[in-house]
């Protein structure tokens, strides 16, 4: 059986959504491949539009019978996924109206329910692939097994430093540093940070702590937005190494600062100190 007809994901994306909780689903349903989990995502994603209408139909109090099979088929597809994030405020949502009748309480649901589930599908949308990647495991393949060839990849990768400054100067200097011990992906335009995110996945930053564009501090919050990044390292790069700096620097969630012009040594004792491997989910 090859992949044909169906939707391409990048995984490691996907392992890194806490709310799909693949692998406990792969690990209590060893049976599934690869292609046939990929179709159920496929679902969820065809099922969105239908779901997106219902939530706002509900918060505007003029949902009926349709919405609540549109919602009915996305609980279903989640329990057979085995993802429980979304599942038990569905329920609350549907008994709220047709139980009680309660209109004011359906629609409080189904407004707590739409900011996360619209980002649990933005997030969806991002790792699905426009096209078939040249590499590809067979979709015969166990959904357990290509996880665990995965993870063999992962523990034997460069672990990925991500560099924000607006100078090519630092940037190519940085590059040449640690390129040997890193894979070092550099950016000169912080505003372009976040489309970034959504396609890798660093383990540790180094911002320019102030830019023309935008300042690194600035950056911190666009960072933390990301769940796996809640806790990656950032080190500011500054020209100014004072106390009141370096102060302002951990207040903003930097777990340390180099000076520029910056010694390597210290550069990569620094680096070495905080770079973390992170896990895939």
């Amino acid at each position: 059986m090859e992949f044909e007809n169906i939707e391409y994901f990048d995984m490691p994306k996907l392992l890194r959504q806490a709310d799909l909780q693949i692998r406990k689903f792969a690990a209590s349903s060893q049976s599934t491949t690869v292609g046939e989990y990929y179709s159920m995502l496929s679902e969820l994603l065809r099922l969105e539009p239908d779901v997106e209408r219902a939530l706002f139909k509900f918060i505007m109090r003029d949902a009926d019978i349709d919405d609540c099979k549109s919602l009915s088929s996305m609980i279903t597809q989640l329990e057979n996924m085995g993802v429980t994030a979304f599942v038990i405020e569905f329920h609350k949502l549907l008994n709220a109206y047709t139980k009680m009748g309660n209109w004011r309480e359906a629609s409080a649901h189904a407004k707590q329910i739409k900011e996360d589930f619209n980002r649990f599908y933005l997030l969806l949308q991002a790792a699905k692939l426009s096209k078939k990647p040249d590499s590809l495991p067979g979709a015969a393949l166990t959904l357990d097994g290509y996880i665990r060839s995965l993870d063999f990849e992962e523990a034997n990768r460069k672990l990925m430093i991500l560099v924000v400054d607006d100078s090519s100067v630092i940037l190519h200097s940085l590059s040449a540093v640690l390129s040997r011990e890193y894979k070092v992906v550099t950016l000169s335009k912080p505003a372009q940070l976040e489309s970034v995110l959504l396609k890798l996945t660093p383990d540790l930053f180094l911002l320019d702590y102030k830019m023309p564009e935008i300042s690194g501090f600035h950056l911190v919050p666009v960072i933390r937005g990301f769940d796996e990044h809640w806790e990656t390292p950032i080190i500011f790069l500054t020209s100014e190494g004072t106390i009141d700096t370096v102060t302002a620097a951990m207040a903003l969630g930097a777990c340390d600062f180099i000076v520029k012009p910056f010694n390597k040594d210290v550069l990569r004792e620094k680096i070495a100190k905080h770079i973390v491997r992170k896990k895939l989910f």
